[in-house]
């Protein structure tokens, strides 16, 4: 199946889980820039699910928009689990939603630093009464769209996971 098929596939199945239960979603997006919220868009009736998302390219939308601390970013980087966990909980705090997930990563093809290479993401996941979570992946050698697009395709199946639980 094709990159683009599999995640209109798991985007319509995060749309049907989560309005089956009642749940709204929003994203918290840095390296997919809205990426995210198109997939879940695309899918008619996505309103009686998807509340909002927030692109948070710049570290300075990510402390305006989502309240991450700016001394958070400066300890850590932007690319890193404590930035990914505060994105997922800030988009969750800040919009009507009962999940949130965010994504934060080096996209490529500059960027990257051996600590931090090209094709690290770190996911976040925030649940209303939950705590956050996140989960790291490397998508090692691989060409900014298709890092974009596991990206995607990654944070959707966190959704699917969480709206089914």
């Amino acid at each position: 199946m094709a990159e683009s098929a599999r995640i209109a596939v798991l985007a319509r199945t995060v749309i049907q889980k989560a309005a089956a239960k009642g749940l709204m979603i929003a994203t918290a997006e840095s390296c997919t820039g809205g990426m995210i919220a198109a997939a879940l868009t695309d899918i008619p009736g996505s309103s009686a699910a998807f509340e909002r998302g927030f692109v948070t390219y710049s570290n300075q939308a990510k402390t305006e928009l989502l309240g991450v601390a700016s001394s958070l970013i400066a300890a850590h980087g932007a690319v890193s689990a404590a930035v990914a966990r505060a994105m997922a909980e800030g988009a969750r705090a800040r919009s009507h939603a009962d999940i949130a997930v965010s994504v934060t990563g080096v996209a490529g093809p500059d960027g990257g630093t051996p600590e931090k290479p090209v094709g690290l993401v770190w996911f976040g996941l925030a649940a209303r009464g939950g705590g956050a979570r996140v989960e790291r992946r490397l998508f090692a050698r691989a060409s900014r769209a298709f890092v974009r697009a596991k990206s995607v395709e990654t944070a959707l199946f966190l959704l699917a996971a969480a709206a089914q639980a």
